[in-house]
C-alpha cells in the first residue's frame, strides 16, 4: 500500500481515538494546514461508492481492491475529472446535492498512484486534512497502519490518571485528592507510579486509566492500540482497539469516562465493562476487570498501555483493602431521585413534562434526577432539567413537553431546543401532538419549547450584473432557531447544484457543464428552515 499523499504522514488522529460518541475508524492525515493536495489510491481497484454530503465525511470516496479491502478518503474538495463529472450527473439526475452513489464495477478503474481527488475541508471537518480507512469485507474498519501506511513513532503511550469506580453495593473507594478527577501519576525508572503511597476501596471496584499517545513530529493527542489489566500477576481486563464495527459505534461512551471525554477532553478508558456495553474488543479473563477487595490485604494493580507501533508504558500500585467501618468515612455516593434500570424501558412524568427511555436506552442503572428552571421571555414553557448532559444515552428517547399559552396558529411553528449553559442552543424538532410537542434526544439536559416564525436569511457573494469571466458564485444562508432543512435553485427555471457547507453557512454554486452558458441567465433559489419558513431570491446577470 502507498501513502495517499505525496507529503510526509503526520498525523491529527489516529484509529480508534476517542472521539464524541464514537471511535476515531481511521487515520486524520494532516495537509499542511491547506487544501488542495492531491490525494492518491493506495492500491490498484475501482470506484466503488461516492457519497457526497454537508455532514460526515463530506466528499467522500470508497475505493474497492481485489484483495477484498475498500479504502476510503474522506473530507475531500474536489474529485478527479472522470469521477466528478459522475457525480455531478448523479447530482442533477437526482436534484440533490446529497448523494450517496455505487457506480457500476467496470466503470471507474483506478491504479495505484493514480490522483483520485484532492484534499479538502468538507462536512464534519474542522480543519484541512484527508481522513483515510481501511475497511474489510464486513466493512469493519482496520488501522492502515496494519497495511503499510508508515508512521514514524517511538514514543511510548502517556498514562496522565487513574480512577477507581465502586461496582456493587456498599462498595466504596478513598476520594480524589482536592478538585482532582483522578489519581495522578508520575513516570520513573521503571515505568509510572501512583504520586501517593497507595489506593484503599472496600468491596468489588474497577479501574479506569487517563492514556494518550503521541507521533514523532506531532504533539495531537491520540489513543493506545491495547490495555491490559493485571491483579498480582493474574490477567484481569483487556482491551484491544483493533476493529471498529460500525453498528455497535455509539457503545464508545460505555467505554470511556463519557463525563470527562466530553466536558473535559480527558481520555479515560474503563478496565471493566459496564452493564450495557456490547462491544467484541475485550478478552476472556474471568475476573473482567472487577476487583473484590480484602480488608488488610494488599494487592499490585498492575496496568499496560501498548500503543499501535508496540511502544509500550506500564503503571503498577498498591490497591489497599479497607474495613466497612474505615470506608464509612469517606464521602458516600450520593443515592437519591428516581431510580432507573438499565434493561428496562423507564419512564418520567412531571406537570408538563414526559419522558421514556426504551429498553438499553442506558449502559448504567441511574438514579434520575429532575427539575425546573423559569423561562425566557421568548419561550412557551419553563425550562425542564433532565438530569445530567454528562450521563450518556445510547438510543433516542421520547420527550414530550406541554406549552403555555401557545396560540393554535403557532402549532406548526413550535419545537423543542436544547440550551447549553454557554447561552447556545440546539433545535431537536418536535410535532404538535394533542397539547403536547414531542420529539426524541439522544441526551440528558435542559429543554424547553419554542417558536420559530422567521425564515432564513439569504445574503448574495459574489455575484454580479456580469458574471463574464468568473468561476460561480455563493450565498449565505442563516437561520435564527430550528436551522435551514433544505433549498431549491434554479437556472432559468432548470434545477442547479449548489453545494451547501453548513460550517459556514454557504451556499455555492460553480459553473458547470449545464449552467457554463453565454447569455442573460435569471437565478432564483428558495431556502426552508426546519418549521417551514421560507424565504427567496432573485437575481439576473449576463454569461
Amino acid at each position: 500500500m502507498k501513502p495517499p499523499l505525496d507529503i510526509p504522514l503526520l498525523l491529527s488522529g489516529n484509529f480508534m481515538e476517542l472521539r464524541s460518541d464514537h471511535f476515531h475508524s481511521g487515520l486524520d492525515i494532516k495537509t499542511n494546514g491547506v487544501e488542495g493536495l492531491p490525494v492518491r489510491a493506495v492500491k490498484d481497484g475501482y470506484v466503488a461508492r461516492i457519497k457526497v454530503s454537508p455532514w460526515g465525511y463530506g466528499k467522500a470516496l470508497y475505493l474497492q481492491h481485489p484483495d477484498g479491502t475498500t479504502t476510503v478518503y474522506g473530507h475531500l474538495q474536489r474529485y478527479a475529472p472522470a469521477i466528478a463529472e459522475h457525480a455531478l450527473d448523479a447530482q442533477y439526475a437526482a436534484n440533490d446535492f446529497a448523494i450517496d452513489i455505487y457506480p457500476e464495477r467496470d466503470r471507474l478503474l483506478v491504479n495505484q498512484g493514480d490522483v483520485i481527488a484532492w484534499s479538502g475541508n468538507s462536512g464534519g471537518s474542522n480543519g484541512a486534512h484527508l481522513h483515510f480507512e481501511v475497511r474489510n469485507t464486513d466493512q469493519h474498519a482496520l488501522d492502515p497502519e496494519e497495511f503499510g501506511i508508515e508512521l514514524v513513532d517511538n514514543l511510548p503511550p502517556e498514562l496522565r490518571g487513574v480512577r477507581i469506580y465502586p461496582l456493587e453495593g456498599g462498595a466504596n473507594a478513598m476520594p480524589y485528592p482536592g478538585s482532582a478527577k483522578g489519581f495522578a501519576l508520575e513516570k520513573g525508572t521503571a515505568g509510572y507510579r501512583l504520586k501517593q503511597d497507595s489506593i484503599a476501596a472496600f468491596g468489588t471496584v474497577g479501574f479506569a486509566l487517563h492514556v494518550i499517545d503521541k507521533y514523532n513530529g506531532t504533539d495531537n493527542l491520540c489513543g493506545p492500540r491495547k490495555l491490559d489489566l493485571f491483579v498480582d500477576d493474574v490477567p484481569a481486563f483487556s482491551v484491544d482497539l483493533d476493529h471498529v464495527d460500525f453498528s455497535l459505534q455509539r457503545y464508545c461512551n460505555a467505554h470511556a469516562d463519557y463525563a470527562l471525554h466530553k466536558e473535559q477532553d480527558m481520555h479515560y478508558h474503563r478496565l471493566y465493562k459496564l452493564a450495557n456495553n456490547k462491544l467484541d474488543l475485550y478478552g476472556n479473563e474471568p475476573l473482567q476487570g472487577r476487583v473484590a477487595t480484602t480488608p488488610g490485604k494488599n494487592q499490585r494493580i498492575r496496568m499496560v498501555a501498548t500503543d499501535a507501533n508496540g511502544n509500550r508504558s506500564e503503571l503498577s500500585f498498591i490497591l489497599h483493602g479497607v474495613s466497612a467501618k474505615d470506608a464509612a468515612a469517606w464521602p458516600q455516593p450520593a443515592l437519591s431521585g428516581t431510580h432507573m434500570e438499565q434493561g428496562t424501558e423507564n419512564q418520567y412524568s412531571a406537570d408538563g413534562i414526559r419522558f421514556k427511555l426504551p429498553i438499553n436506552a442506558l449502559y448504567e442503572n441511574l438514579d434520575f434526577h429532575y427539575s425546573t428552571k423559569p423561562r425566557s421571555a421568548n419561550a412557551f414553557s419553563n425550562v425542564h432539567v433532565l438530569h445530567d448532559k454528562l450521563t450518556p444515552i445510547h438510543v433516542a428517547a421520547t420527550l414530550s413537553i406541554r406549552p403555555d399559552s401557545l396560540p393554535a396558529t403557532l402549532r406548526s411553528k413550535a419545537l423543542i431546543l436544547r440550551l447549553e449553559a454557554n447561552g447556545k442552543h440546539a433545535a431537536v424538532g418536535g410535532t404538535w401532538e394533542n397539547g403536547w410537542v414531542r420529539t426524541t434526544v439522544k441526551s440528558f439536559g435542559n429543554y424547553c419549547v419554542m417558536v420559530d416564525t422567521i425564515a432564513p436569511k439569504i445574503t448574495p457573494i459574489g455575484l454580479k450584473a456580469s458574471m463574464r469571466g468568473r468561476t460561480g458564485f455563493a450565498l449565505r444562508v442563516g437561520d435564527n432557531l430550528s436551522g435551514v432543512e433544505k433549498w431549491h435553485a434554479t437556472l432559468d427555471g432548470k434545477w442547479i447544484l449548489m453545494d451547501y457547507d453548513p460550517k459556514n453557512k454557504n451556499l455555492s454554486h460553480a459553473f458547470d457543464k449545464y449552467t457554463n452558458v453565454p447569455g442573460v441567465h435569471t437565478f432564483k433559489i428558495d431556502v426552508q428552515d426546519e418549521r417551514g419558513n421560507l424565504s427567496s431570491y432573485s437575481f439576473t446577470f449576463t454569461r
